[in-house]
């Protein structure tokens, strides 16, 4: 059971860094009706990958791998779930904007998006890639028992 939980978290993970990737991609050019509807639709696997990250990974840490006590007391897991939270929250941003696209996008338009806008959400989806990096190298560094608080 351990070793499933590894496999979706990891393949929860690479999902989730799949899609900001795709964002990233979709948002260097100006939003079109195709480019709208790809980003809403991987907007919504980049939800269910982040879901499914978060209650897969406190499962392992409540119920396999080393244990709670241990991940608490461990800068670099604290590091990283912060990051967590913190992209996270700073995904809500692209997520209100895609979603208040629905109504153009279902009478087959393109959206309405302002050069500020769209710079806005690409300096967004930069920093949630940098927040996933940091978070990598935190899962590393945890990996090897780095930050163990004594």
């Amino acid at each position: 059971m351990a070793a499933t939980f590894a496999f979706l978290h990891h393949l929860a993970a690479f999902t989730l860094v799949a899609t900001l990737a795709i964002q990233f991609v979709l948002l260097r050019d100006e939003v079109t009706l195709g480019s709208a509807r790809k980003l809403q639709a991987v907007d919504t696997i980049y939800g269910l990958a982040a879901l499914v990250l978060l209650v897969v990974g406190l499962g392992r840490v409540f119920h396999f791998e080393k244990g709670a006590t241990y991940y608490f007391h461990t800068w670099t897991f604290i590091a990283k779930l912060s990051l967590f939270v913190l992209v996270g929250l700073i995904s809500i941003v692209p997520t209100l904007a895609f979603r208040s696209w629905r109504r153009a996008v279902q009478q087959g338009q393109a959206p309405d998006v302002s050069a500020q806008q769209l710079q806005r959400l690409r300096s967004i989806i930069h920093l949630e890639l940098i927040g996933v990096v940091l978070i990598i190298v935190c899962a590393a560094l945890m990996a090897k028992g780095i930050g163990l608080l004594l």
